[in-house]
């Protein structure tokens, strides 16, 4: 088949501006809850857009760890290609994209560390092969082979034992979002795509409806 003839027809739902929710967050843990109940794969995974120094944007796969007033919160390397370009350009985008369920959110806005403590207690809650990784792999750069990663792991594991402590290299990153979009497939390409958007002095969430 030509990839030129493939298409499909949303007609799963819909998503009206009575329906929706005035604050984005309560929305979107809506959301994320209708996806978590539908039991879909990975429904915590999301594309992280940074860009770099040079204006040359590149995007990844994240998992969000944590989501509140304060932000979109997501653990990395502080060295890694997203860690260095977010400590030189502090703003992100990150898309939620719930294949089955027809639905996309997307998120902008500045980017922070997370606190020492924060980073500490999440780190401290992970299996220990995945503590043990965060020290074994200088993700991003090249490497001559993955017995490079498999020796280091090792090496950080003798010394190390069962308690290593968290990479002073690794930590986390919280998105604090200026800009939310709800998008709902719908028959004909006549989607449903709500924005909301910070407006004055205080912050109002202002929710708008876009041309699909």
């Amino acid at each position: 088949m030509d990839i030129a003839d493939l298409r499909k027809s949303y007609e799963r739902d819909a998503l009206d501006e009575h329906a929706a929710h005035a604050d984005p967050l309560r929305q979107f843990e809506h959301w994320l809850q209708q996806a978590l109940n539908a039991q879909l794969p990975e429904p915590n995974a999301m594309t992280l857009a940074t860009v770099g120094a040079d204006g040359r944007p590149s995007t990844r796969v994240v998992l969000i760890k944590g989501c509140d007033a304060r932000g979109i919160v997501w653990y990395t390397n502080y060295h890694s290609r997203k860690g260095r370009e977010l400590a030189a350009h502090p703003f992100a985008a990150l898309q939620f994209h719930w294949v089955e369920l027809e639905r996309v959110v997307r998120i902008e806005g500045a980017v922070e560390r997370t606190s020492e403590a924060e980073s500490d207690a999440y780190y401290a809650s992970r299996p220990l092969d995945s503590r043990i990784g965060a020290w074994a792999s200088p993700q991003s750069e090249v490497i001559p082979s993955r017995a490079t990663l498999v020796a280091n792991a090792a090496q950080v594991s003798a010394r190390h034992l069962l308690n290593p402590p968290r990479p002073p290299h690794w930590g986390g990153f919280r998105l604090v979002p200026d800009r939310w979009e709800f998008w709902q497939g719908r028959k004909s390409r006549l989607h449903d795509r709500l924005r909301y958007r910070k407006e004055g002095s205080d912050g109002a969430w202002i929710m708008e409806r876009l041309a699909p």
